[in-house]
């Protein structure tokens, strides 16, 4: 019987959270619909090609050629050797579909981590939901951002099983913190695991400080010994992933470039400051947290769309009905700082008033730790708004440059505030509701409240213009601020009223005029009603569709007329060819959407491609295209040029240099930035450019064979099989993306150094008659790695499953 009421209460919690996860997806589990993700039908056609190749050899591609003409495909899609974690992921999932199972568990593990630091379930349970609801998950999950989503997931996992190490359960925290970070790296998010680094050294940081006051440095040491070959485990489950991912990184545009940067002979270092910043927080902007609708919520949101609006009123009684038409544009909702949002990330007015609850009872150990963490989320939201601040961080903190969008950063206070804020209701409850715990309740409802009703009052005195909008005609930018001010005022007077509910609850001791568990129950329907209820203006009907109804897979009418040819080919879409897939999805691409690019490439198409799909335009619009001209184009094999979906918007492209082709001519130059600036300027069928700073190339008396030809034989991503014949020697260009790391060339069998030319493309010296060449794509980070993963992996899955099962026998 005792058994049964220490499991009862956890039984209880997974099924709660398996109901709120189900109601709050319903129509995935009701409807027959799944979850419309714009991120992830991009990645659809980013790995369309390695999903066939896995489904029709059963092995790894390991080389995406289908998008920027071929990159590694170390961060697109593969399969590792951690398989025991990905089940380990399902079981606690309960199997529950992907991506929402990423919801459940995130409510699992802050579950976990509120009961490793001593909160009793049903408080567990209303801060698990406050973590896993909050708009900065939900969001994200809409977006597509499963990978961040889950590795924030198991972020609470990691901290549970440190903290277990610290509270003199170390067998058991070593497991934790073995499985739960083995989980987290799985998900492959090192900007949220940088994160949680941080929130882990905090951590230590003061538990060092409290040791040296309580003179237990011996048992900090001790506990760090138990955690670091726990860690070394869990690393060792990304061995192969983070080594492919360190390689990666110095080719990508996260890495340094070999340009020198205008005027200067300096070399570009990682990503611009400009792009790196390029989604930040406003400084006022962490005031969603509390009221969401403080800057008007998503930019996507328009008050054109609701009849009830002072805007949309305006528009309609404007006798100017074509500047009426002209300012629909200027009608959204949000007046932030940002270019654009898909929402506020909304932390929960109640779970902020608790969290000030915290901050005065809770243990101030925790919160000599959770606070400074929570302001720490914030500077790093503002991004270049504190530039001071996050560009020191961003120039000297190591590997912090390959980052951006710096508003992820909030994940750090939204880990912390449900914490310390049940932390501190845990500590009410446990004792007496003292006249002293009365001030403080009244001091966070001050506090808080405080911040709503002053909102409420002197909302009026904002000006809810966007840079740009003072321009507008008076009588519509009327309309619009008090639209704006209108949604500002509803949400703090809601806030005010969730806070001034649980305020009056905690003050009143209801626990004690009802049953406990009432109160509890109470408690956990409001923070879940209180954040669900915003999530749903982010997360509405328009995320789902049906489970056929996807126009991104179905070929439209000038994909179908490219589709007749079955040669090898790639194809340049001029409408964002960077900015989207699709294009992957049916062809071989020169675009293609990634966040990490291969630098040489995004070079490439800024200096080269860019200058001649202008001077494309122009030939076009003068009737005269001359494809000859167009040499960066035709060396990478742009046989079809697409600028529409009807069949008749395809040009055929006659003059593409074809799969490889002998040149006449090698161009030396002596830089990386010479080589690309000539390659922009020759005819590369019969020009190679090459760096010889970096490929010493021997003198080779290049003649014209006309009957020389190389001719593609096989294509899969990891091995490429040619056969050439010529009547001399020559040097041959392949279009095949040259990478440093894993390609292997091979002519007649025997191993041959590969160059590079024309800044981005393969080239071998091949000697006359007839040969056959070969590339292969043997990456050391997976056939050395992958053994390290899979290894490492079974070792973390059975060496935690002993240390609970031990720690389960002596309790």
């Amino acid at each position: 019987m005792l058994q049964w009421k220490l499991i009862w209460p956890h039984g209880l919690a997974v099924l709660v959270f398996l109901l709120v996860t189900i109601l709050f997806f319903n129509p995935i589990f009701f409807g027959s619909k799944v979850l419309d993700q714009q991120d992830i039908q991009q990645f659809r056609g980013s790995y369309k090609s390695i999903l066939d190749y896995r489904a029709a050899s059963g092995e790894e591609a390991l080389w995406a050629p289908s998008m920027f003409s071929g990159m590694p495909a170390y961060l697109v899609s593969m399969h590792w050797g951690d398989g025991p974690i990905a089940w380990v992921k399902k079981i606690m999932a309960l199997f529950l579909p992907h991506p929402i199972a990423n919801i459940f568990l995130a409510f699992l593990c802050y579950y976990i981590l509120l009961l490793s630091f001593g909160v009793r379930p049903y408080l567990a349970i209303a801060g698990a939901l406050a973590f896993g609801l909050s708009s900065y998950v939900i969001i994200g999950l809409g977006a597509g951002h499963n990978a961040r989503i889950a590795a924030i997931a198991f972020m609470p996992l990691v901290m549970a099983g440190i903290h277990l190490a610290f509270s003199k359960r170390r067998l058991l925290g070593f497991g934790v913190t073995a499985l739960g970070l083995a989980l987290h790296l799985h998900e492959n998010h090192l900007q949220i695991t940088y994160y949680l680094m941080l929130i882990v050294i905090a951590y230590g940081f003061v538990q060092l400080i409290y040791a040296y006051r309580e003179k237990q440095i011996k048992d900090f040491f001790t506990n760090v010994a138990i955690l670091v070959p726990a860690v070394i485990l869990a690393a060792g489950s990304f061995f192969g992933q983070f080594w492919a991912i360190r390689e990666y990184e110095q080719f990508s545009i996260r890495g340094p470039s070999e340009l020198a940067k205008p005027n200067s002979t300096e070399m570009i270092d990682g990503l611009s400051k400009s792009y790196a910043f390029a989604w930040n927080y406003g400084i006022w902007e962490p005031s969603t947290l509390l009221i969401p609708n403080f800057y008007g919520g998503s930019s996507a949101n328009a008050f054109v769309n609701d009849q009830k609006s002072e805007t949309y009123k305006a528009l309609v009684n404007s006798s100017d009905n074509e500047l009426a038409n002209k300012l629909v544009e200027y009608t959204a909702t949000y007046w932030g700082p940002q270019s654009g949002t898909a929402g506020a990330y909304y932390a929960g007015s109640i779970i902020i008033f608790i969290f000030v609850v915290g901050i005065l009872l809770a243990d101030k150990k925790f919160v000599w730790w959770l606070v400074p963490v929570s302001v720490l989320s914030i500077l790093l939201s503002w991004g270049d708004s504190f530039s001071s601040f996050n560009y020191f961080m961003f120039d000297y903190f190591p590997g912090y440059n390959n980052f951006r969008s710096f508003s992820f950063g909030l994940i750090m206070i939204l880990f912390a505030m449900p914490l310390l804020g049940m932390m501190g209701l845990e500590k009410l409850f446990s004792n007496d509701l003292t006249k002293e715990a009365k001030k403080k309740l009244m001091i966070a409802f001050a506090a808080t409240g405080g911040v709503c009703l002053l909102i409420l009052l002197f909302a009026g005195m904002g000006s809810f213009t966007r840079e740009g909008e003072s321009q507008l005609p008076a009588w519509f930018l009327k309309a619009l601020q008090a639209d704006r001010r209108s949604l500002m005022r509803d949400d703090a007077f809601r806030s005010l009223a969730f806070i001034s509910v649980i305020f009056l609850m905690l003050y009143l001791n209801v626990s004690k005029k009802i049953s406990e568990l009432g109160f509890y129950a109470l408690l956990i329907f409001l923070v879940a009603i209180d954040l669900s209820w915003v999530d749903k203006r982010y997360f509405g009907k328009d995320k789902y569709q049906g489970k056929r109804e996807n126009a991104f897979t179905v070929p439209n009418a000038a994909d179908q007329a490219i589709l007749q040819d079955k040669s090898y080919y790639r194809v340049y879409n001029l409408r964002g060819p960077l900015l989207e897939a699709r294009t992957s999805y049916f062809h071989h691409s020169l675009g293609g959407y990634h966040g990490a690019k291969l630098r040489r490439y995004q070079d490439l198409y800024d200096s080269c491609i860019i200058p001649q799909t202008g001077l494309l335009a122009n030939d076009w619009q003068s009737r005269k295209l001359i494809f000859e001209n167009y040499g960066t184009l035709n060396m990478l094999n742009a046989k079809y040029i697409v600028y529409g979906t009807e069949a008749n918007n395809v040009l055929v492209n006659p003059a593409a240099n074809g799969n490889a082709w002998f040149v006449k001519e090698i161009v030396q130059v002596s830089s990386p930035t010479e080589e690309l600036k000539k390659t922009g300027e020759v005819n590369t069928k019969d020009i190679a450019v090459m760096d010889n700073s970096k490929f010493k190339v021997q003198d080779l008396k290049l003649t014209r064979d006309s009957s020389a030809a190389i001719v593609l034989k096989e294509f899969t991503p990891p091995h490429i099989k040619y056969e050439s014949n010529s009547a001399a020697d020559g040097m041959a260009v392949f279009s095949e993306i040259y990478y440093p790391k894993g390609w292997h060339a091979f002519v007649d069998g025997k191993e041959t150094e590969i160059l590079r030319a024309d800044y981005v493309l393969r080239a071998l010296p091949i000697p006359a008659g007839k040969h056959e060449i070969e590339f292969k794509f043997e990456p050391k980070p997976y056939t050395i790695g992958n053994k390290v993963t899979f290894a490492s992996s079974w070792l973390v899955l059975l060496i935690s499953l002993g240390c609970f099962g031990w720690s389960m026998k002596k309790d």
